[in-house]
This record gives C-alpha cells, sequence and structure tokens, in this order.
C-alpha cells in the first residue's frame, strides 16, 4: 500500500515538474520576445529622435536663409543649398568620427 501511494505522489510531483518546466520554457520565450520588442522600440526612437533633428536643422536653416537673404527668393534658395550641402558635409565628418 504505502509503495502504491509513493508511486501516486510521484506522479503528481512529476506532472507538476512538467507543468512548471513548461511554463517557465514559455516565459522564458515571452521575455525572450519583449526583449527583442523593447530593442526595436529603442531602435525606432533613436531614428524618431534623429529625424527631428534633421526636421529642426532644416527649420533653422530656413529661418536663417529668410533673415539674411531679406525675402529674395533667388538668393535664399542659394544660400539654403550651400547651407544644405555644409551640412551633410558635417553629418558625413561626424558619422566618420564615431566609427
Amino acid at each position: 500500500m504505502a509503495s502504491s501511494q509513493q508511486h501516486a505522489q510521484l506522479d503528481r510531483l512529476e506532472r507538476q515538474v512538467t507543468t512548471l518546466v513548461a511554463a517557465y520554457q514559455q516565459l522564458r520565450e515571452e521575455l525572450a520576445d519583449a526583449r527583442t520588442t523593447i530593442e526595436h522600440l529603442r531602435a525606432d526612437g533613436r531614428e524618431r529622435e534623429k529625424q527631428l533633428r534633421e526636421y529642426q536643422n532644416q527649420e533653422n536653416i530656413v529661418k536663417l536663409v529668410q533673415t539674411i537673404a531679406g525675402g529674395e527668393p533667388t538668393q535664399a534658395n542659394e544660400l539654403k543649398q550651400r547651407l544644405n550641402e555644409y551640412i551633410r558635409e558635417i553629418d558625413k565628418c561626424l558619422a566618420y568620427l564615431r566609427e
């Protein structure tokens, strides 16, 4: 009798351990997925910050060009193009220095 009760207890413990191991594996997978999602969101956030800085730079350039050119469209366009070229070159230099 005692052996049959012990056998039943062992079977029950084995099922519980199997259930816990399965739950643990599932949680590990969910954690890995969550970490991946977090990394994607962080990368997306960095990209959006970069775009925001670029838009702010463009806005500042437009304001500067309008102030300097005094409203003449041809001069303003030329100045804006030149400033954009300078900024692109500066961005390339900064990217090179980061490497």
